[in-house]
């Protein structure tokens, strides 16, 4: 099959499936989740395909994320059933993924970001490139990190994921390996060779092991990873922002502008971030994603998202009017409504 977006070929023993927007750095939109989705409904009844391989096009990114844009445009036009049958396909796909019967191998090179690590994070398998560059920058345009962030992000060691949560900064390739966002890393220039073991038959597992290297970079994230785990160990952002504002006026450099990434943050998503980040690790995934989809539904009414999406990708102007703009003004009773039970029911993924 062969779409303008979405590319699949069967090849001896692995179908590949690959990202083919690299002008719009592969972000994925309602097209690509449900070309993906129907072929590895017909790869799954294929004996002839023992392991998916997922790879994107171009060298800048594996996927940035969702067509963020065309969801803030549908909300402005009151489009609210639109908006909400993105997140319904894109949260189905990513468990569809998750629960798989046959390995699915990501090759992750570039930008990963968002929704893009929603389609990495569910593979079996995680294989980073050099230029490999992982974030959920939710929090930084009024959202919250989901493609069940609220599983992954918060099963990562040390405080990790409150961290990447709360921050929206980037982690490279060492950063990755270390807290086990990806399984391997494996030369850039070594995937499709990679790929090819995969096709002549080659068990995943045997494939990597035989190409995976020590990255080339090092990693922020573990030279500063006492720090991490204690300054994110609070259960307030306000209180984490005072335990890392100590650690600032002892001059670490690290501390000043991990503070500024959080400040410059929306206050009610900061809050929403790290509540997920607390009750994660006690939800199943099925648990996660429906979470997911209730707070993204009344997310989609917040201002918050639409005068972050207007900051950051419409004027462009990175000034971003919060409501509340003030970090302490977010109490627990401010987030509760987002977590609760929809009128009409939670995501159903059998429907």
């Amino acid at each position: 099959m062969t779409d303008s977006e979405i590319i699949s070929e069967k090849q001896g023993a692995a179908g590949v499936l690959t990202l083919n927007r690299p002008q719009a750095l592969n972000a994925i939109n309602n097209g690509m989740t449900r070309a993906i989705a129907a072929v590895l409904d017909a790869w799954e009844k294929d004996s002839d395909v023992k392991t998916v391989v997922l790879r994107a096009a171009g060298d800048k990114a594996f996927c940035a994320g969702g067509d963020i844009k065309r969801l803030y445009e549908h909300g402005k036009a009151g489009a609210h059933d639109l908006q909400m049958t993105f997140y319904r396909e894109e949260y189905t796909l990513n468990r569809r993924m998750k629960l798989y019967p046959k390995p699915i191998v990501a090759l992750v090179d570039g930008i990963v970001m968002g929704g893009g690590a929603g389609l990495a994070m569910h593979c079996s398998h995680r294989v980073a490139g050099d230029t490999y560059t992982f974030a959920m920058p939710e929090t930084a345009i009024g959202l919250f990190p989901d493609v069940s962030a609220t599983y992954f992000l918060s099963r990562l060691p040390g405080n990790a994921g409150t961290y990447l949560a709360l921050t929206a900064s980037r982690a490279n390739t060492a950063d990755a390996v270390a807290i086990g966002l990806v399984n391997a890393h494996v030369p850039s220039s070594k995937f499709s060779e990679l790929t090819q073991r995969l096709v002549a038959g080659e068990a995943p597992e045997a494939a990597i092991a035989a190409l995976k290297a020590e990255p080339a970079s090092t990693s922020k994230m573990m030279e500063y990873a006492n720090f991490i785990k204690l300054c994110f160990a609070p259960s307030t952002v306000d209180a984490i922002l005072g335990e890392i504002d100590e650690a600032g006026y002892a001059g670490m450099d690290f501390a000043t502008e991990t503070y500024d990434a959080i400040a410059k943050n929306s206050p009610t998503c900061l809050a929403i971030a790290l509540r997920q980040m607390q009750i994660g690790p006690k939800l199943e995934l099925d648990e996660a994603i429906k979470l997911e989809y209730r707070m993204m539904s009344r997310m989609m009414k917040n201002a918050d998202f639409y005068e972050g999406v207007r900051a950051v990708l419409v004027d462009k102007d990175r000034q971003p009017k919060w409501s509340p703009s003030e970090i302490d003004a977010v109490k627990l009773a401010d987030i509760e409504p987002f977590f609760a039970p929809l009128p009409d029911g939670d995501l159903d993924f059998g429907a």
